[in-house]
């Protein structure tokens, strides 16, 4: 289980929200951290500690008035750490070069993929054409619903008709290098991580994963890579010091180099 990075932005700033709560409407969010350095502080940060596989993300609508200045901290986040950050949000066939071409290992897409709430194989197929399957990650960040957990969209807001379960992951492997998955629910809470999703991509396992949500403990590593049977990997924001939270960078990292598959 390895430790993967991460650089959110916000309205142009590096921030830690509760997932759920994020809103295009007035570009609100629920904030747990607003940093005062940039997002080049945080990629070179994470450059210097050797720590690559990190995901900027652009919290931001493309129609927003702020999308302007979150892709240009995204843009610098990734020129400051050339192959050590993917990057996602609002990521199509015709945006994905300009990220690779900035420094981007791999682009991350998700509502691009999906329209009328349904995948869209002739936009998948347009992204594997541009970019390459081996610079592709498909988010596919969910929300329980009726007792499934449900791929959302558009920045977490809307629900697919999509059920993340193994067929559809098997299905979408032979379009992706990795997948990215938030629970969103449980996404900025520190609560605990969504241990059936977990045992899930655990038990599939079939590609490289990253889960997010609810970390806030060393307990709750231990338990993601038991249940998780050590094939997901972890990213760790609110609950992180770097982003005014109880768990130290050094323990984080050792807890989850401790597990390394």
């Amino acid at each position: 289980m390895r430790f993967r990075p991460c650089i959110d932005i916000h309205n142009g700033k590096v921030k830690q929200i509760v997932g759920g709560s994020l809103k295009d409407e007035g570009n609100r969010a629920a904030e747990n951290f607003v940093a005062k350095q940039d997002a080049v502080w945080f990629a070179e940060f994470y450059r210097q500690k050797s720590c690559p596989g990190g995901h900027v993300i652009l919290l931001n609508a493309p129609d927003s008035a702020y999308y302007p200045a979150t892709k240009k901290q995204a843009l610098a986040a990734l020129r400051a750490y050339p192959g050590g950050l993917q990057v996602g949000g609002g990521v199509n066939d015709r945006t994905a070069g300009e990220y690779l071409a900035a420094g981007a290992s791999r682009v991350i897409v998700t509502s691009f993929v999906f329209r009328d709430g349904k995948i869209c194989k002739e936009n998948l197929e347009k992204l594997v054409s541009a970019v390459g399957r081996e610079h592709l990650t498909l988010d596919l960040s969910c929300r329980k619903k009726n007792g499934y957990y449900f791929i959302v969209t558009d920045r977490w807001q809307k629900f697919t008709d999509v059920a993340l379960t193994e067929s559809v992951l098997d299905w979408m492997a032979g379009y992706a290098a990795e997948f990215l998955i938030h629970a969103v629910d449980v996404e900025g809470k520190a609560s605990g991580i969504e241990e059936e999703l977990v045992q899930m991509l655990g038990e599939w396992g079939r590609l490289p994963m990253t889960y997010a949500g609810g970390v806030g403990s060393l307990e709750d590593l231990k338990k993601l890579r038991r249940l998780g049977r050590n094939m997901l990997d972890v990213t760790v924001g609110s609950a992180l010091d770097l982003f005014g939270g109880p768990l130290k960078w050094e323990e984080v990292l050792g807890q989850c180099e401790d597990g390394l598959r």
